[in-house]
């Protein structure tokens, strides 16, 4: 089977596949222009006949739980990854995959993280195929110097969800890592040892999936409440010794910002947004985990206290400064999508206004609406961005694939998407005349903030109104590139080979650009 085949040149530019690992794709058609036809997938129907009418589940190992699953050839295996650097299960699935001689599988985690490296012999000897999530660290790394035998695929964390509801990827065996289970296979995240929060990332691969394995390390009488997974989906509940390391959870760079640039940046940020109004009594808004990202919301608090406002709800990723507003009062809820330290994962257990969501309600484009258009300001990194204020998260400039998309594309379609960056890194300009890899159309970014200036997208007039005589340093992106070149000099362009070693995925499903060998 050919990697990919069928290159066309897609509505943004990009020479794209249509024919990725052996199945049809779509090329990005525009924002918006891609309209789904038909039913969601379902999976095969399943009898209560054949299951243990005393509701246990439990079987003995992940191993026999594997091989009653029907573990062979070619399957593709789903993980979720909300231990994020402290999983312990995806490992041990194809460790157990390897040791029955199984060959060729497809692995879809939710994301990766460093502690895979463990992976890559699987990878090299064909034990796994290729890898459909995000690949951080060394997996991305080992995939850009075109090692991996199929080709990687990179989605949103609502294009994950998106692609297993339409039916794009059909799981075969889903293996979900609960902190606290029940015999039947109800569980949930936010009780026992390794509470890690929530499992959202896990509910399209217990809905959809062929066969489903829950491991816990803190089995509990039935009923598992709140049950965040339905045992109802479930086939298999294993208990283990340890699910995962919750400590490492807080694997990101989440803390607030020392650096006096990054501070500079936030600062801007958050004048921009109360100047411009962003900011006012019932605002909603999503920021990363990132030093910068929690220095930002750190000054939204202080705005609202100023005036004696409250936002209606931050969409996370939650840590201890989320938590901290909803303690004191300065926002009613946190719609929280994944837990990044163990004050989140106390307040969604405490708290009934931290509430836990999934990519169906969050994020997923093709569903009646989902939360994202619903924000009023987002606040988003990149590796790169563009002249026409395209953006790039997964490849660095030299053109290696060392980070995922999770929900950054859909993010995109709050109101005001703003991307408070430096102007360089290490002495290399983050503002190109054209982005390495299109992960987001500039029409969906409205600000670019840097410690040396502010950049409108020409599209938002309405902002560039509302900073007039504002005393913000408004500059074009053009001088903002011109100024970073001045002082770093003209960066050489990634030295990449016509190969392509993987595709990265638009909220629609369609194919947005291609992801070329390092040289």
């Amino acid at each position: 089977m050919k990697k990919y085949d069928k290159l066309i040149k897609n509505a943004v530019g990009r020479v794209v596949p249509t024919i990725i690992n052996g199945e049809g794709h779509i090329p990005f058609q525009g924002v918006g222009k891609y309209k789904p036809a038909g039913r969601k997938y379902g999976p095969k129907i399943a009898s209560c006949a054949d299951y243990p009418v005393d509701g246990n589940k439990t079987v003995e190992s992940l191993k026999e739980a594997l091989i009653k699953a029907g573990l062979k050839d070619g399957m593709t295996i789903s993980t979720h990854h909300h231990f994020r650097n402290g999983d312990l299960i995806a490992n041990q699935v194809f460790d157990i995959a390897h040791e029955l001689s199984i060959k060729g599988l497809r692995w879809y985690p939710s994301a990766s993280f460093p502690c895979q490296e463990h992976l890559i012999p699987y990878l090299e000897d064909g034990t796994i195929n290729r890898i459909e999530g995000s690949m951080n660290g060394p997996l991305g790394r080992f995939a850009s110097e075109g090692k991996m035998k199929g080709l990687g695929v990179l989605r949103s964390h609502g294009g994950r969800y998106q692609a297993v509801q339409d039916g794009e990827v059909q799981i075969d065996i889903a293996v979900i890592a609960a902190p606290t289970a029940d015999p039947f296979g109800n569980a949930n995240g936010v009780y026992g040892d390794a509470a890690c929060g929530l499992l959202g990332f896990a509910l399209a691969d217990s809905q959809y999936a062929d066969k489903v394995v829950v491991v816990t390390d803190h089995l509990v009488p039935f009923p598992a409440i709140p049950w965040q997974i339905h045992g109802n989906y479930v086939d298999y509940v294993v208990k283990v010794d340890k699910v995962g390391i919750p400590e490492k959870i807080i694997s990101g760079t989440t803390k607030i910002a020392k650096s006096p640039d990054r501070l500079l940046i936030a600062e801007l940020t958050a004048r921009f947004c109360e100047k411009t109004g962003l900011i006012y009594d019932g605002f909603s808004y999503q920021a990363g985990a990132g030093g910068t990202a929690l220095s930002i919301g750190n000054y939204f608090g202080d705005i609202l206290r100023k005036n004696g406002w409250k936002a209606r709800f931050i969409r996370a990723g939650s840590n201890k400064y989320a938590v901290e507003m909803l303690e004191e009062g300065l926002v009613d809820y946190i719609l929280d999508g994944q837990t990044f330290d163990l004050d989140g994962v106390r307040s969604m257990r405490e708290n009934p206004n931290h509430v836990n969501t999934s990519p169906f309600t969050s994020y997923n484009y093709h569903g009646k609406g989902n939360f994202a258009s619903m924000i009023d300001v987002v606040v988003l990194g990149a590796t790169e961005v563009d002249v026409n204020f395209n953006a790039n998260v997964v490849t660095h400039s030299d053109g290696y694939l060392l980070h995922g998309i999770g929900g950054w594309q859909n993010c995109l379609f709050a109101k005001t998407t703003i991307l408070p960056i430096p102007l360089f890194r290490d002495r290399i300009p983050v503002i190109r005349d054209e982005v390495t890899t299109l992960c987001g159309p500039g029409e969906l970014i409205d600000v670019i903030v840097t410690e040396r200036g502010i950049a409108i997208n020409p599209l938002r007039q309405d902002l560039m109104e509302k900073t007039k005589n504002s005393g913000l340093p408004i500059k074009t992106i053009k001088e903002l590139k011109e100024e970073a070149e001045a002082i770093c000099g003209v960066p050489e362009k990634p030295k990449l080979s016509d190969e392509i070693i993987a595709v990265i995925k638009w909220v629609d499903g369609t194919v947005i650009d291609s992801v070329r060998k390092v040289e």
